[in-house]
C-alpha cells in the first residue's frame, strides 16, 4: 500500500459536516496505520478564496480547480442544502469528470450527488442520497438507479452516501476494505461513533406525506387510518367511508400519493410504532397491539421488512443512556 490523497470537493454553501466527517475518519485512521500507507485530505474548490459554509463556517480551500491535482486515489465531492436546486456548474463538472478518470474511487457526500449527476457521473450506476432528496435526484437523472434506503453504497468505482452524518459511515467502509473492520472498529470508537449503522436511511425519515389537496377523499382516508390505527382497515371499509368503489378509491390513491392504500395502512402503523418505540417504554407486544399489528411477531416482521433491523434494534438506536 501506499500514501492516499482523498480529494474533497467543496463550494459556497457547503454542508460542513460533508466535510469534516470522512476527512476526520481518514485522519483518525492515520493514528493505527503505518506511515507509509496514510491519509492526506486535500480541499478542492473553484478558487482559493475561503468557502463560506451552510452553517456560517468558512473552509480554506487548498487547491483550486485550475491548479494541478496531485494523484488522488479518492475524490469525493461534498453536498450541501442548496445542491439539489442549484444549477449545473460547467466548471465543477469538467473537474469532477477529468478527476474521477484518474481516481481509484470517486463519489459523493449526501447531495453532492447532484453535482455527479450533473456531470454525467451518475448515469447506470446504483447511487444513493440523502432520503429527503433522493426522488429529485430520480427525477433529474433517470438514468441512475436511485436507491432510496441506503446509508452508502458502493458501485463499482462510484460511491455515494446518505445524508450528512452518513459520509462517516462511507469513509469508514473504505477504511474497513483497505485496512480491515479491526481497524474501522478502532476508528469508529475513537470518533464514538458506530463502525456500521444497522437499517436503513428510512429509520431516520418519515415514511408518510401528505396529499396535495388535505380537502380530498385521499385525505380523509389517511386522516381515518392515523386517527384509528390500531382498527383494521380492509380497502372495502375505507372505501365505504369515503363513499367510492374499491376500483375507484385504488386507482384515485395510487395516483395521488404514489401508492396503494394496503402499503399506506402498513407504513403507517409503522411510523407509529416508530414513535412509541422512540418516546414510550411500552412492552413490544403493547406497542404491536396498539398499532394494529396485532402480535409482537407481525410488527418484527414488518420493521425487518421495511427497515432492516428488528423493533427491539430500533429503539436501542434512540436509547438516551
Amino acid at each position: 500500500m501506499a500514501v492516499q490523497t482523498v480529494a474533497v470537493v467543496i463550494h459556497d454553501g457547503v454542508q460542513a459536516l460533508d466535510v469534516a466527517g470522512p476527512v476526520d475518519v481518514f485522519a483518525e485512521t492515520n493514528a493505527f496505520i503505518a506511515l507509509e500507507d496514510r491519509y492526506e485530505s486535500l480541499l478542492v474548490a473553484a478558487d482559493r478564496d475561503p468557502v463560506r459554509a451552510s452553517n456560517g463556517m468558512r473552509l480554506l480551500p487548498d487547491l483550486s480547480f485550475a491548479d494541478p491535482l496531485p494523484e488522488a486515489a479518492i475524490v469525493l465531492v461534498a453536498g450541501g442544502p442548496a445542491l439539489p436546486d442549484a444549477p449545473s456548474d460547467a466548471v465543477m463538472s469538467d473537474w469532477l469528470r477529468a478527476a474521477s478518470e484518474r481516481a481509484a474511487l470517486y463519489g459523493s457526500i449526501c447531495t453532492g450527488a447532484f453535482a455527479l449527476g450533473h456531470a454525467g457521473l451518475l448515469d447506470e450506476h446504483r447511487v444513493t442520497t440523502h432520503w429527503q432528496n433522493a426522488q429529485r435526484l430520480a427525477a433529474l437523472f433517470p438514468n441512475a438507479q436511485v436507491e432510496h434506503d441506503r446509508i452508502h453504497l458502493r458501485d463499482g468505482r462510484l460511491v455515494t452516501s446518505a445524508g450528512v452524518t452518513a459520509g462517516i459511515d462511507l469513509a469508514l467502509s473504505l477504511v474497513s476494505e483497505r485496512h480491515g473492520p479491526a481497524i474501522a472498529l478502532l476508528v469508529a470508537k475513537r470518533l464514538v461513533v458506530t463502525a456500521q449503522r444497522q437499517g436503513g436511511q428510512s429509520q431516520f425519515s418519515p415514511f408518510l406525506t401528505a396529499p396535495a389537496d388535505e380537502t380530498s377523499p385521499i385525505a380523509r382516508v389517511q386522516v381515518h387510518v392515523m386517527e384509528y390505527i390500531r382498527d383494521r382497515h380492509t380497502l372495502r371499509m375505507l372505501a365505504d367511508g369515503v363513499g367510492m368503489s374499491t376500483r375507484t378509491l385504488a386507482r384515485l390513491f395510487v395516483q395521488e400519493t404514489g401508492i396503494t392504500p394496503h402499503e399506506f395502512v402498513e407504513r403507517a402503523r409503522v411510523d407509529a410504532a416508530r414513535n412509541l418505540l422512540e418516546g414510550t417504554g411500552l412492552a413490544l407486544k403493547a406497542v404491536a397491539f396498539d398499532c394494529g399489528f396485532g402480535t409482537a411477531d407481525r410488527m418484527r416482521a414488518v420493521f425487518v421488512q421495511r427497515l432492516g433491523i428488528s423493533p427491539a434494534q430500533y429503539r436501542a438506536s434512540f436509547r438516551r443512556e
